[in-house]
């Protein structure tokens, strides 16, 4: 008889989903490099990636070496980076609240670094301005949350929930008078699209300071996967193992907002991801955080590469990000909500 068990190593599912997990995201890394309005062949591609160690007989042009190296490439790493760190948030945020319908932006996170990169185009446009500014009210945003939430003596995490209701609402609407200052020939536009999520301004620069951030919030949550499932017991129970319940959501809280907060600064805002992916991987692994967490790394930054190949190559201009999260997230989550009922299986 089979174990049905998705978690059990004996199921033998389970012994091809980690090498799956790993030959995906590596198959699509390789064709969103190859795609794009500049044609260079897939020989090409490996020869210039491997510094002609492959194909060495295969000659390329300054040209294309350029626009794989300095273009493609660097793009390519941070849609996996960042789509690796909203899943990652998005899974450590449900478990948090243990809820099934949280993302990244329950805290208003996503409010509060949208209107930092609307103000730092406002004010400056230089893109080291734009994400200092993100990250920074991204930060504020919760530390003002975490702040209300002091104000009641009612349950903590549904406080939370409230008092990002209210932070996030009140960034929407300061970003909505940014707009308003705005002038609409130069910096409205840049704003707008901005906001909508875009990653055709990647560089090295933006995986050396911004990706970095988020690489290390992810390592910190994995780190803290084996502690995340206790998040679901009772403070009490919680408590009588040892854990520093408060401690430990403190620590999650900052970890997932950083992440959240850098991948805004980088590229705008990107919904969805972080709901839907950590559905994905319970699909795939099951709701053990210990295998959730790092499940959500590949299958998130599989994702957001994947959208970002469609808004590259569906029309002759690039279409916002969150555009096709929504168009694709919506009638999927609409699909695991009929299966499920808002439940976790």
């Amino acid at each position: 008889m089979v174990n049905k068990n998705p978690i059990d190593g004996k199921h033998p599912i389970i012994r091809t989903v980690p090498l799956l997990l790993i030959v995906l995201p590596g198959i699509i890394f390789f064709i969103s490099i190859c795609l794009g309005r500049y044609e260079v062949c897939p020989k090409k591609v490996l020869s210039i990636l491997t510094s002609g160690c492959l194909y060495p007989d295969i000659n390329y042009s300054d040209i294309e070496e350029m626009v794989i190296i300095n273009v493609r490439l660097p793009r390519v790493l941070l849609a996996m980076v960042v789509g690796s760190g909203l899943a990652v948030a998005g899974a450590a945020f449900q478990g948090l609240f243990g809820n099934p319908l949280v993302s990244p932006h329950i805290l208003g996170v996503t409010s509060g670094a949208g209107f930092g990169a609307a103000l730092g185009i406002l004010i400056s446009g230089h893109m080291g301005v734009v994400q200092f500014s993100a990250i920074a009210f991204g930060m504020t945003a919760v530390c003002l949350v975490y702040t209300i939430s002091h104000f009641s003596n009612g349950s903590r995490l549904f406080v939370l929930v409230l008092s990002g209701i209210i932070v996030g609402a009140l960034f929407t609407a300061l970003i909505s008078l940014v707009k308003l200052a705005a002038d609409p020939d130069d910096k409205l536009p840049s704003i707008v699209f901005w906001l909508m999520g875009s990653l055709s301004g990647a560089s090295y620069r933006d995986l050396i300071l911004g990706a970095s951030l988020i690489l290390v919030g992810v390592i910190i949550l994995l780190l803290l996967r084996w502690r995340m499932n206790i998040l679901s017991l009772s403070e009490e129970e919680a408590q009588s193992l040892g854990i520093n319940v408060q401690g430990l959501r403190l620590t999650v809280i900052a970890t997932a907002t950083l992440i959240t907060a850098s991948a805004v600064s980088l590229c705008g805002i990107i919904g969805w991801i972080g709901l839907i992916i950590p559905h994905v991987a319970r699909m795939v692994v099951g709701p053990d955080h210990k295998n959730l967490l790092p499940a959500c790394v590949p299958i998130g930054g599989f994702y957001l590469l994947l959208i970002d190949d469609m808004a590259r190559a569906a029309m002759p201009m690039e279409i916002p990000l969150s555009i096709l999260t929504a168009l694709v997230g919506a009638p999927f989550f609409a699909y695991l909500l009929r299966k499920t009922g808002g439940g976790w299986k």
